[in-house]
């Protein structure tokens, strides 16, 4: 599964990801203003400019899920640093998300299995 984010610096972003999230660059290309980010199994990949094609509503929605030990301490620290944080949502029993939303309004979710 591939999971492309549009972005309006690239820099900035991978800046982001890796200091918020702990991703690291594994391939940047300069030219076309793109580049791989990595952390654990998961990528993202980071692309500078507008969105191009048809209707991005009319598409599946693909959302980067991180998995973490403790969804609320991850809440509590990502609004200290001024992230846009959603609420954490509970299914009883079963699982805790949460929306994160980049600097360009891209979703991440964080899920904590409970």
């Amino acid at each position: 599964m591939n999971i492309w984010y549009r972005v309006t610096d690239l820099e900035a972003a991978q800046d982001f990801y890796n200091r918020t999230f702990g991703f690291e660059e594994v391939y940047k290309d300069e030219e076309d203003r793109w580049a791989r980010m990595v952390r654990n199994s998961l990528e993202v990949a980071l692309a500078e400019g507008e969105f191009e094609g048809g209707d991005e509503k009319g598409e599946e929605e693909v959302i980067a899920t991180l998995e973490v030990a403790d969804i609320k301490a991850e809440a509590e620290r990502l609004r200290d640093a001024g992230v846009n944080v959603g609420v954490v949502l509970e299914i009883p029993g079963t699982i805790r998300l949460l929306d994160v939303f980049d600097p360009d309004g891209n979703r991440i979710q964080l899920s904590e299995d409970v």
